[in-house]
C-alpha cells in the first residue's frame, strides 16, 4: 500500500526518477524565431507518424507553435546541453549566436542534433497547467551520436547494458 500525499515537489521528484531525452522545439512566426527545451516528447503513433511534448500554458514558444501550426523537434545529441540551458533560460533571443539550418518551411533545425524532426501540429489538449501539443510528423533525419539524457536534475549520458 502506498503511503503519503503527492504535493507537486514531491510528484516532480518522483518523476524525476524517469530518465529522459532532451530536445529542442522551435517554430518562426511574424519573423521571429521561438524556442523551448523539453523532455517530454514520446512517440504516438506510426501510421501516421505522430509525437507529442507538453509546454506551460503561458510558453512563448508554445503559442507561437499554435499560431503557426508547425514546428521542429530537435533531439539532442550529449554534446548539446549548453544548448538545452540555453533554451530554458530566461535568455530573449535564444537563436542569438546560433546558426540553424531551416527547413523548406523555415522551421528552424539545430546543427548538430541527434535528430531533427518537422511536425504539422494535429491537435492540442489541456492538462492542468500545461497544453499537450500533438504533432504529425512531416519529415525528418538523423545523425549518429550518443543522446543527452536528463535525470534527476542533471544531463548525462546513455551507456548500453
Amino acid at each position: 500500500m502506498l503511503s503519503g500525499a503527492v504535493d507537486s515537489k514531491r510528484f516532480r521528484s518522483m518523476m524525476g526518477t524517469f530518465p529522459t531525452g532532451v530536445a529542442i522545439i522551435a517554430t518562426e512566426w511574424n519573423g521571429e524565431l521561438f524556442g523551448a527545451t523539453i523532455n517530454s516528447l514520446t512517440s504516438v503513433s506510426l501510421a501516421p507518424c505522430m509525437l507529442l511534448f507538453c509546454t506551460n500554458e503561458g510558453s512563448a514558444t508554445g503559442a507561437a507553435i499554435r499560431r503557426r501550426g508547425l514546428f521542429s523537434v530537435n533531439i539532442l545529441g550529449q554534446h548539446q546541453s549548453e544548448l538545452s540551458h540555453r533554451f530554458t533560460g530566461q535568455l530573449k533571443n535564444r537563436f542569438d549566436d546560433l546558426a540553424p539550418a531551416f527547413s523548406a518551411d523555415g522551421l528552424p533545425l539545430l546543427q548538430g542534433a541527434a535528430a531533427r524532426l518537422c511536425c504539422r501540429v494535429a491537435t492540442v489538449h489541456k492538462a492542468g497547467d500545461h497544453d499537450i501539443i500533438l504533432g504529425e510528423v512531416i519529415s525528418g533525419e538523423e545523425s549518429m551520436c550518443n543522446p543527452l539524457v536528463f535525470h534527476k536534475g542533471a544531463y548525462g549520458s546513455f551507456q548500453r547494458a
